[in-house]
């Protein structure tokens, strides 16, 4: 999984799992359009990463068009092409259906949904045109099965499922594969702090799921597309 010469976009790189999928992409030789709304969140990740391989575009907002697409149009003027996207936007919210899951909804379905679409939507063009692509996105576990209070959490992630589903669909015999990831409770500072009593033995380090990340976003992961693949201890 030699990533010399390849420009990778990641997206959310200020979070915990965007920022592991860079450093993993880094050791690997990648070129890499680091993205996300919190200038001081990325500058944690950039700061980390050393050399000068790395284009940092702050301020940058994925549910609207615009800004998806100037991160593509910013990362071709810097680099020449995408090679890769590996998406980490998304959040989390609770809330029972008597009580406030509809409260949640649209921001659960635009951060977690409407982003990837528009990203993937903007990547796609320099893709085509150089016959190669990969595009992933980081679903969850809560995908597949919904439960008490994640109504809306367990639907728009299911959306995104089916979001990654449709683009493999529509790009297939492209040379651009799209996939996704489902991860079980990410092991983050946030999350331990949020959750202080839970059994933290069946979580998932990020820097785990990166190394899976890195697999799909690969040359050698050209047979798979449409997947979503669960990322779990």
């Amino acid at each position: 999984m030699d990533f010399a010469n390849q420009v990778v976009i990641v997206t959310g790189a200020g979070g915990n799992l965007g920022a592991a999928i860079a450093r993993e992409l880094a050791a690997r030789g990648a070129r890499l359009v680091l993205a996300d709304q919190s200038a001081e969140a990325l500058a944690r990740t950039t700061d980390n990463l050393g050399g000068d391989q790395f284009l940092a575009l702050s301020g940058v907002d994925l549910r609207q068009e615009a800004d998806a697409r100037s991160i593509v149009d910013d990362a071709v003027a810097r680099f020449g092409r995408i090679d890769a996207l590996a998406n980490t936007i998304g959040t989390f919210a609770m809330g029972r259906i008597e009580e406030d899951a509809a409260a949640h909804w649209h921001m659960l379905m635009d951060l977690n949904a409407l982003s990837a679409l528009l990203i993937s939507k903007a990547a796609l063009p320099p893709m085509r045109a150089a016959g190669y692509g990969r595009l992933l996105h980081v679903a969850a576990g809560a995908a597949l099965k919904g439960g008490a209070g994640m109504s809306a959490y367990s639907a728009s992630k299911a959306a995104l499922m089916r979001v990654c589903e449709s683009l493999s669909e529509e790009t297939r015999s492209s040379g651009i594969t799209t996939n996704c990831i489902l991860p079980s409770t990410i092991d983050t500072p946030q999350n331990r702090a949020a959750m202080p009593g839970a059994d933290t033995s069946a979580w998932v380090k990020p820097a785990d799921i990166a190394k899976v990340a890195a697999f799909l976003l690969s040359t050698a992961a050209g047979a798979v597309t449409g997947a979503a693949i669960p990322v779990t201890r």
